[in-house]
């Protein structure tokens, strides 16, 4: 079990954004979501985030979000920490019981979505009002708060950023603003507060942690997690090894782009996680039609490759240049 030395450093490290496996029927999967959870755990990964959008989870209902978490709490045991989202209503009232029955699952902390304190066009100030009276309503847990991206995207204000650092409840921020000089100043607003700033950009990863970033909360740990948790651990000291893992990292993460979360359950499926690929978010069915497979099957040889050297090695000689 990962023994947390410093609560203020609780979470820090690399959080994977959970897939939802799905049967035939696209009914959750529990025995794939078993092999997962243990596949992340098995890859020393620092937390989890439940319940996300990589979860799919705006075509869960609130039943289903409340059992997958419960499930994912339960099989992790206490080996790391969880937080969950599943904050997906309109709603005030709405939202406040979303928030609290995942409350009651046991996470570690609850994540709200930026996009549901406020319509597109409304202002940041009504967006911060939302988000201060909804946390007044919320019970005595660990809060974060998460620019995802759907069903459109809202990056937090300088402002939001600031209160969240001076509330003392907010631990977290999975940042999607994907921009170098907007994390450096976020940074510093949170500069002596509890509030983690959780990178979710490949490409500016490794400047980030650089910058005194102490988090990645993206989707390829759904691919290759062990080379985030060595680049987390190990960039200090071997930097020139770092900065070639980085670039990997960054043009790996390309595939984003081939019809995710379809190309990540693919994955999975073919490591023996998952029995399908199944999602709810899109027709998946004719993903192994197209390139995208030979795609991500190419991809995870580079990877396997560097990750064999760089394990091999215990950490002390770093990654090699050429990994094929």
């Amino acid at each position: 079990m990962r023994q947390i030395a410093d609560e203020t450093q609780k979470y820090t490290g690399i959080w994977p954004v959970m897939l939802t496996p799905f049967d035939e029927r696209r009914e959750i999967d529990y025995p794939s979501l078993a092999r997962l959870v243990e596949w992340y755990l098995a890859s020393g990964v620092h937390g989890l985030f439940a319940a996300c959008q990589s979860s799919e989870m705006f075509f869960l209902s609130d039943r289903e979000t409340v059992e997958l978490v419960r499930f994912i709490v339960r099989q992790v045991n206490g080996r790391v920490p969880v937080v969950a989202s599943g904050h997906t209503a309109s709603a005030p009232s709405q939202q406040v019981d979303q928030l609290s029955a995942l409350a009651e699952t046991g996470v570690d902390g609850l994540i709200l979505i930026a996009n549901r304190l406020a319509l597109a066009g409304e202002s940041d100030e009504r967006m911060l009002a939302a988000l201060q009276a909804l946390t007044a309503q919320l019970p005595a847990l660990d809060l974060g708060i998460y620019e995802c991206p759907y069903p459109y995207k809202r990056l937090l204000s300088d402002d939001t950023v600031a209160w969240c650092a001076q509330s003392g409840r907010y631990r977290f921020i999975k940042d999607t603003c994907c921009d170098l000089p907007t994390i450096k100043r976020r940074l510093r607003l949170a500069a002596g507060s509890r509030l983690h700033l959780a990178n979710a950009n490949s490409q500016t990863l490794l400047a980030s942690f650089q910058a005194g970033c102490q988090a990645y909360s993206g989707v390829m740990a759904n691919f290759h997690p062990r080379l985030y948790v060595w680049l987390y651990e190990h960039w200090r000291e071997q930097p020139r090894q770092a900065g070639r893992l980085a670039d990997y990292l960054s043009t790996a993460a390309l595939v984003e782009n081939l019809d995710y979360p379809a190309c990540a359950k693919y994955f999975q499926q073919q490591m023996g996680n998952f029995s399908t690929y199944a999602c709810r978010v899109r027709d998946s069915a004719a993903y192994p039609s197209g390139f995208f497979p030979q795609a991500i099957d190419g991809m995870m040889r580079l990877g396997e490759a560097i990750q064999l050297k760089t394990l091999t090695s215990g950490g002390g000689h770093g990654v090699d240049s050429n990994p094929a």
